[in-house]
């Protein structure tokens, strides 16, 4: 199943959240967990394969880790095509398109940036943050300065076909506020994970957020230990889905604590969802999906709803994998 049916399939079956959630049932739709020696790559969504490509060619040639993420989630960035990430966004309910991006290498420096408009990569001004400043994250009209200031290159959006597309929006919502829906089109985050050669651990994570949504909302994609975490120690995690309910519970650090403790990728995964699924009332279209890395080269991938799916590339494969998940909670 396509990304396009991710959180779609999510609304259809949210009635399933009259039944009690907080007992998974052990049953798995697909093997999406694995363990692979040498470098390794995975990033969510099929818009990943072609990520994963640019970042293996950083790593195939001994390149770093964190190289390989930031040059891989660009190529999504530069997407016209996408709707979600970088140029391509939907932007916001006035006509905002605001770009959310952060990075994360194995020494646990990270940088960060929200609410920029009108750059080309958020995810380079993230590390720029990282490596140039003494902050974590930047935002608004500051985080644009100093892109700026940096040299960063600048693009003009909204592009004309996602214009067109918001001037419908907005007549059609004009009188008043509804609530808008999470579907592919404006909710498909593009977060990277990778070990290189050398075993070193980073992870990037890039969107332009939830299509329509408030001016000034951040999600979790540029928040750390919500869209993306990364412990040398332990392992990565990244997220796609609904922002809001993944940093209600801290969605990739929670993943790499409980490998720290013990679970594998794969268990780390489903229990970040089960937590999320104990902690709503109303589940209705409330997806939410992980993948994970840790140190050892172990992966694995869960998501509350069918449909979420992540893109593999190793030495031995490169492939688009489907996300456990049950059918029973």
């Amino acid at each position: 199943m396509q990304r396009r049916n991710f959180l779609k399939l999510g609304a259809a079956t949210g009635l399933l959240s009259l039944v009690e959630p907080v007992k998974a049932a052990n049953v798995m739709a697909t093997s999406s967990s694995g363990k692979i020696s040498g470098p390794i790559v995975l990033s969510t969504w099929d818009h990943g394969l072609a990520a994963n490509k640019a970042a293996w060619e950083v790593l195939k040639n001994g390149g770093s880790a964190l190289d390989a993420v930031e040059k891989g989630v660009r190529v999504t960035e530069s997407d016209v095509e996408n709707r979600s990430v970088g140029i391509g966004g939907r932007p916001d309910r006035d006509g905002h398109v605001t770009l959310d991006a952060c990075i994360m290498d194995d020494r646990s420096r990270c940088g960060s940036v929200a609410c920029l408009e009108g750059i080309a990569h958020p995810i380079s001004v993230a590390r720029a943050v990282m490596e140039k400043t003494q902050h974590v994250m930047l935002v608004g009209d500051g985080a644009r300065k100093f892109a700026l200031d940096y040299g960063f290159d600048t693009i003009k959006t909204p592009i004309p076909e996602v214009k067109k597309d918001y001037e419908k929006w907005k007549k059609e919502n004009k009188d008043v506020f509804k609530k808008p829906e999470i579907n592919h089109e404006n909710h498909d985050t593009i977060g990277m994970i990778a070990m290189d050669a050398n075993g070193k651990l980073s992870g990037a994570c890039t969107t332009s957020g939830w299509a329509y949504k408030m001016h000034g909302r951040v999600g979790d994609s540029p928040i750390i230990g919500a869209g993306l975490f990364v412990d040398q120690e332990v392992g990565a995690a990244t997220s796609t889905g609904l922002g809001e309910a993944i940093i209600r519970v801290a969605g990739s650090h929670t993943v790499v604590e409980l490998m720290r403790h013990g679970y594998s990728p794969l268990e780390a995964c489903k229990e970040a969802c089960m937590r999320i699924i104990r902690k709503h009332d109303d589940l209705t279209g409330l997806q939410c999906g992980f993948i994970a890395l840790d140190k050892d080269g172990n992966f694995g991938a869960y998501s509350i709803y069918a449909g979420f799916n992540f893109a593999l590339r190793t030495l031995e494969e490169e492939k688009l994998v489907d996300a456990n998940f049950d059918r029973n909670w």
